[in-house]
């Protein structure tokens, strides 16, 4: 509608976006009717509705006419702005289109090239690290080799001579080498993670066969000699006379010692680290430590076994004992020893590590394999842990032989003021180094503790049953 031109038409309403058809024609029923009357009168409010629609067509093909020239010229002036926006849109878009082809002829083109380049490069440097670390695994695998041939005097392809029970020179510094080579092999075979030196090795079939028919049997050849080295530890049996033995039975002793010494090393090296270690100091050596387990085990068992035997038969007491005192004698040695040894460096750990664990070691002389045993075992000595679990399992076999009754029970009875001076005579004689000789010539002393508390345990083991 014109501005400043009458009409009766309310425009704003039709305008309005909440306008609604229905409720306006229900107002011009309402408006024009009355709402008791039956029926209503819808011819007033239809004409109504119809002369509004006609006055506006009126309106609007008043407006079409007064100002179809200016929309006219101002559409062609749009069409033909919209022309030279559309002209200078096309030209930009081919000059983008051009640049766009130079740069994938000049960049892009190139730039594949150079990808592919790059994959085969990544590839053949995979390919070369591959190669080296199977020329190692090789290298590792022909050295041990050589290491084993030097144990079993035996040479050979893959795994020629590896026999746990076979005949061989005991060449422990040989089987110290063996198990190094082995642990650098495991490190090898173990890295799985991209990037590691190992990373693949896997996949290739001759360090399959190395690992199947060469590493696995080597380890367990060279565990179970060293496994077997601690298990037949003893020095209480080696002679110390003074003729023409002294000399060969010093020597025995220092050769018992090296083997041992290697046997512990071997065993420590072989222990299998846990993923989530903190350091090298936190290491626990599970397969030297159970070894160590085994041998205290056996003592104490055949020892109990032995004096069982020996209270039902009294005439052999005195042998049984000294065997005792002699396995004792082996444990006083064995701590003896243990506390001179020192943790190993091991090849799996980094070597922050090596120069962390050598230092405390240099500064804390209690860092020695001994203190892993004695903390294992929740003990403070070897000697006192045999005499009071020997006396803890004693106290049953005797009950045992009373309940049997009849002779046996009768002498124990009889003779039990012997057999608290033999008991306590044992653990005496038990309780230090095996000889003089070999004590001097490795630098340790024989202790000089108070082993009168461990004799009365086991003399109470048996006593306490028999005044019963």
């Amino acid at each position: 509608m014109a501005e400043g031109e009458p009409s009766y038409i309310d425009y704003e309403a039709f305008l309005d976006p909440e306008f609604s058809p229905a409720s306006f024609a229900n107002t011009l029923v309402v408006a024009t009717n009355n709402a008791t009357d039956t029926p209503l009168d819808l011819s007033t409010p239809l004409s109504r509705v119809l002369f509004d629609l006609q006055e506006i067509d009126t309106h609007i093909h008043t407006l079409t006419t007064k100002s179809a020239l200016p929309l006219l010229t101002h559409t062609r002036d749009q069409t033909a702005s919209a022309g030279r926006i559309l002209k200078e849109a096309e030209d930009q878009v081919s000059s983008v289109t051009q640049g766009y082809e130079r740069l994938q002829k000049e960049v892009l083109q190139k730039w594949e090239s150079a990808d592919e380049a790059r994959i085969a490069a990544e590839k053949s440097l995979a390919t070369v690290r591959l190669a080296r670390a199977v020329a190692r695994c090789l290298t590792l695998g022909r050295q041990l080799e050589g290491q084993l041939a030097e144990v079993t005097g035996r040479g050979g392809g893959l795994a020629a001579g590896i026999d746990a029970s076979g005949p061989g020179r005991d060449d422990y510094r040989a089987l110290e080498r063996a198990a190094s080579t082995i642990v650098s092999l495991r490190r090898m075979f173990t890295e799985t993670a991209p990037g590691d030196e190992g990373y693949g090795l896997d996949r290739v079939k001759v360090i399959r066969t190395l690992r199947s028919e060469l590493a696995i049997p080597a380890e367990n050849m060279v565990k179970s000699r060293a496994q077997q080295t601690v298990n037949r530890f003893s020095l209480s049996t080696v002679s110390t006379g003074t003729s023409s033995h002294t000399q060969s039975g010093y020597k025995q002793a220092r050769d018992a010692r090296a083997r041992f010494s290697s046997a512990v090393t071997i065993l420590y090296l072989l222990s299998p680290i846990p993923k989530d270690l903190p350091s090298a100091s936190s290491f626990q050596p599970e397969l030297l430590l159970s070894t160590l387990h085994g041998y205290m085990h056996t003592a104490i068992m055949s020892s109990l076994n032995a004096l069982s035997r020996s209270l039902s038969m009294l005439p052999t007491l005195e042998k049984a004992l000294s065997d005792i005192s002699a396995k004792c004698q082996d444990i006083f040695a064995l701590e003896s020893l243990l506390a001179s040894l020192r943790p190993p460096s091991h090849p799996l750990f980094p070597p922050a590590d090596f120069e962390s664990q050598a230092s405390k070691t240099t500064s804390n002389s209690n860092n020695n394999i001994l203190q892993l045993l004695l903390g294992s075992l929740d003990t403070s000595s070897l000697p006192s842990y045999f005499w009071r679990s020997l006396a803890s399992s004693l106290t049953s076999r005797v009950q045992e032989i009373l309940n049997r009754g009849g002779v046996s029970a009768r002498t124990l009875r009889s003779n039990r003021d012997r057999l608290k001076k033999d008991l306590k005579e044992c653990v005496m004689r038990g309780s230090q180094l095996p000889a003089s000789s070999i004590v001097a010539e490795k630098g340790l002393s024989a202790s000089g503790g108070n082993w009168e508390r461990e004799a009365a345990v086991m003399v109470s083991a048996v006593a306490n049953v028999l005044e019963k």
